[in-house]
């Protein structure tokens, strides 16, 4: 479709990938849980907002955006991939993750003939002053780690 005059685009047209904004479908405020019945892991409470971005955006821009989101100081960017449940979460801590993050959902979206899938983050509060075994980054990585034992132990 590259150098055609359709209306129509496609997912393979690298022009139209790259110029799309990503979207983030960021939540924050609230805990990561495993459901009673089957114990797989959901998000409870607080507020979920969707924040477009450019693809080019750095990851301190990105840092600054999300920080005027939730109106923290200090945030931890937490992610699902699109082919994983919530047990696999992936920090972003840098340009590379979020480019590396960008690309595994431009990979999710050509299997898809709608709109591209929005990216699923956890901001998590970082308080830099906090022992890193209390951090909320911990906590969240032992909920998920708690999760996966119970799920295994129910199998």
């Amino acid at each position: 479709m590259v150098g055609t005059s359709s209306s129509c685009a496609s997912f393979d047209d690298v022009s139209v990938v790259l110029t799309e904004p990503v979207k983030l479908l960021c939540s924050y405020g609230g805990k990561i849980l495993p459901r009673r019945l089957d114990g797989r892991l959901r998000y409870v409470g607080g507020h979920t907002r969707i924040l477009a971005v450019r693809r080019s955006i750095s990851f301190s821009e990105l840092q600054v955006k999300l920080r005027e989101l939730c109106g923290w100081g200090a945030v931890s960017l937490r992610c699902q991939l699109p082919t994983e449940d919530m047990d696999a979460l992936v920090s972003v801590t840098s340009d590379e993750d979020l480019a590396n993050l960008v690309e595994e959902y431009d990979l999710a979206s050509r299997d898809r003939r709608m709109s591209p899938p929005k990216i699923r983050a956890f901001l998590l509060l970082h308080r830099a002053s906090e022992p890193s075994c209390t951090s909320p980054v911990a906590a969240a990585d032992r909920c998920v780690r708690q999760a996966s034992v119970r799920e295994k132990h129910w199998q």
